[in-house]
């Protein structure tokens, strides 16, 4: 039987009024509908929200550069050569990692370029590159460009993952029996943490374990997993690794990705490509035209940060490190087993939940397939915008609710539900 609004409203209020989360929330902007109503935000696997701090950190170093000019670089509370440094803490805390495997630098495919120049290594049979069906286009076009790059086919050595017939997520078992009948042939796997349009959440170092195993190299693209699920980077044993920080880490638009490059690799002569902010910091100054890298994954930045967009993202940055990835990862599954628990008992037979049921398989998104007839998925979303829930559409039938625990409730869960509801009915 489906439970009466009133009860569903009970609990929503009752969980949230326990969350110990609560505070979070009044350090996020959320934008306001035509009546002064705060948007329902399920977006944040796309662009997070704007933390309230960020314009006063801004601000910070824009009167740096204002009363400093060029000694801005050394001066101040705010030292622009020290303040990316100051950062890394923080980062590797956040993806369980030592600071010095991780580095803040770039967009996330760049990094991605960066890392297969370095781990993508095609000799003999070893050549190709392994990715999972349906990946994000702009992997799927790094991977294509650096198999042309060795002056390879991408249609020969480019294999692609496709999940089981019937099932949408993608699990690992194609995966490993692939690397069980050619693992001699491969010299890569770029695997995501989260994959974007399902919300899978696998499991790192199984990845890692079955890819080593074969002989190949092994890395992630973290853009979906970086701020959503817990990540334990080093104990994982990948080799290396890129995320976004615009999505769950809610650094703002066009904020520096992350990398994270297993410390085993530090000490290796493997190819990077070079520029002057990968040099060894006690040398950076003395402008030799020899490279002596950083001892580090410093080695691999190309150039100096961006520390406008830095200081943004360094606010948010400090909330993961206060509130910490353990107690946002149990409101994550709170709100995401809510979710799931109300769009089965008020929308089954209309709508399809494609995310793994399994809350260890998830992270902070439920991707949904509208099958009622006569309705197209970019239409209901649209009209959930109208009614001031914010999700998204992704081609051909599939919209997709993130819940991201900094600053999303359990009564914006029940909102976003009844809205769908609503819209379905009315077609």
């Amino acid at each position: 039987m489906t439970a009466p609004p009133s009860s569903a409203r009970h609990t929503a209020r009752r969980l949230d009024a326990a969350d110990p989360l609560a505070a979070w929330r009044r350090e996020y902007a959320i934008p306001l509908d035509s009546e002064g109503r705060p948007w329902r935000y399920f977006c944040g696997h796309s662009l997070g929200l704007m933390p309230q701090g960020v314009p006063a950190a801004v601000e910070a170093m824009t009167a740096q550069w204002r009363d400093h000019a060029v000694d801005g670089h050394f001066k101040g509370p705010g030292a622009w050569l020290e303040f990316a440094e100051k950062q890394r803490p923080a980062l590797a805390r956040l993806v369980g990692a030592e600071p010095a495997e991780v580095v803040l630098m770039n967009a996330l495919t760049v990094n991605l370029h960066l890392l297969l120049a370095g781990f993508y290594r095609p000799a003999g049979r070893r050549r190709q590159i392994v990715i999972e069906y349906g990946a994000f286009p702009s992997d799927r076009y790094a991977v294509s460009s650096q198999i042309q790059w060795h002056g390879l086919e991408p249609d020969a050595e480019l294999i692609e993952i496709a999940p089981p017939p019937n099932r949408a997520p993608h699990g690992l078992d194609g995966l490993e029996r692939y690397l069980a009948a050619h693992g001699d042939e491969v010299a890569l796997v770029l695997w995501p943490g989260v994959q974007y349009l399902t919300g899978e959440a696998f499991d790192l170092g199984r990845v890692a374990e079955r890819v080593h195993a074969a002989g190949a190299m092994i890395c992630f693209d973290l853009a979906h997993a970086a701020g959503n699920v817990p990540l334990a980077l080093s104990e994982s044993g990948i080799d290396g690794a890129a995320w976004c920080s615009y999505k769950y880490l809610n650094g703002g638009p066009g904020a520096l990705a992350g990398l994270f490059i297993h410390r085993r690799h530090h000490h290796e002569q493997q190819f990077r490509l070079g520029g002057w902010w990968g040099v060894d910091v006690a040398e950076r100054f003395a402008m030799r035209p020899e490279f002596h890298p950083a001892p580090d994954a410093r080695a691999w930045q190309i150039s100096n940060p961006p520390i406008m967009t830095l200081a943004a993202q360094s606010v948010a940055l400090g909330h993961f490190d206060t509130a910490g990835m353990e107690g946002l990862r149990d409101k994550s599954l709170s709100l995401t087993g809510f979710m799931e628990h109300l769009i089965d008992e008020r929308l089954a037979g209309r709508v399809a939940i494609v995310t793994p049921r399994a809350p260890a398989e998830r992270g902070a998104q439920l991707a949904l397939r509208i099958t009622q007839l006569g309705c197209k998925a970019r239409d209901v979303q649209q009209a959930l915008a109208g009614r001031g829930v914010i999700a998204d559409f992704r081609m051909p039938d599939i919209i997709r609710l993130a819940p991201v625990p900094l600053y999303n409730t359990h009564e914006d869960v029940l909102d976003a539900v009844e809205t769908l509801h609503a819209v379905l009915d009315e077609r």
